[in-house]
């Protein structure tokens, strides 16, 4: 079994809240959270408002602390989990499930981590845009086309084959959008966002997350995680801090990511922990002989407990 957890994008207003009524053990790690992060998060996550939440400093720790919380309801069902990987902030996630990250620190890191991606946006303003049915290796093109000397857009997300977010400054985003329709994309669809995220835009964000890093204890996993700058396992604390620094203005290559992954063990089955079913979506794309599951509900963890004693 193979561990993977979203990324931002995938909150919403009610999340985790059956799961904290039907688990003790998640409830326990809603509140634990909420201590470390002193602020009510699980209330904004059960209440809302909308527009409170979706701020990537609070969907951020939201979309983590619903995925830890289901990682302690599955407790000793995930223990022969073999590897972990996440969706850009889904990445602590896969090191809390690894034993490398305490729940807490990693509540406040990504906490930190949004706050900081929200500031660099702000000094530097910038866009992104999901490009549809288009091959990546056309999108870095029109990508390096559309980038001048003062304005740059970059692949930042490698999602699957045929997937790949757009990020940059808005002016270059949107040039490397068009050169991208020319190329025969299906759509282009510009994303709510409030920076530029996995680009060098975010470099102001990267250098204030170096230092964030060295205050909070981190081990070396116990099983390989993989990491969104490289593709490859991490089995060292060292070098997850190294990585999760430079995966702020690196791409996610998720592709890669699943496809190293789904090597592991011959026929690899991959869960996703958290709200959403988006990556599984995903992962059956770039690994179509993998299976895939989601626990983020209260149902889909009845369900899992339901299989693992039968």
């Amino acid at each position: 079994m193979i561990l993977a957890f979203p990324g931002q994008g995938a909150q919403k207003v009610g999340m985790g809240r059956d799961l904290a009524e039907a688990s003790p053990a998640a409830r326990e790690m809603f509140e634990r959270i909420d201590v470390a992060l002193d602020l009510p998060l699980s209330r904004l996550m059960w209440e809302g408002p909308e527009e409170e939440l979706t701020l990537t400093h609070n969907a951020q720790p939201a979309i983590l602390a619903h995925s830890v919380a289901m990682l302690a309801a599955l407790g000793e069902g995930v223990s022969s989990a073999v590897a972990a990987l996440g969706h850009s902030l889904g990445e602590y996630s896969a090191y809390v499930a690894a034993g490398a990250l305490a729940p807490e620190d990693a509540a406040v890191l990504v906490r930190r981590r949004g706050e900081l991606m929200l500031e660099a946006g702000r000094q530097r303003p910038g866009a992104m845009a999901a490009v549809l049915g288009l091959a990546t290796s056309q999108v870095q093109a029109a990508c390096a086309e559309a980038t001048g000397p003062n304005e740059v857009a970059v692949a930042a997300n490698l999602n699957a084959p045929d997937q790949t977010v757009v990020s940059g400054d808005p002016a270059a985003v949107e040039r490397a959008g068009a050169s991208c329709k020319a190329r025969g994309a299906k759509r282009v669809v510009p994303l709510k966002v409030s920076g530029a995220f996995h680009s060098p835009l975010m470099a102001p964000a990267a250098e204030g997350l170096a230092e964030v890093l060295t205050t909070v204890s981190f081990e070396d996993p116990r099983i390989p995680v993989f990491a969104n700058a490289t593709g490859l396992p991490v089995r060292s604390a060292e070098v997850a801090r190294e990585l999760l620094v430079e995966q702020l203005t690196a791409p996610v290559r998720w592709v890669a990511c699943v496809e190293a992954a789904a090597e592991l063990g011959g026929d690899a089955s991959f869960l996703e922990i958290g709200p959403g079913t988006v990556l599984s979506g995903l992962i059956r794309r770039i690994a179509p002989g993998s299976a895939t599951a989601a626990a983020g509900t209260a149902a889909d963890l009845e369900g899992f407990n339901a299989s693992t004693r039968s």
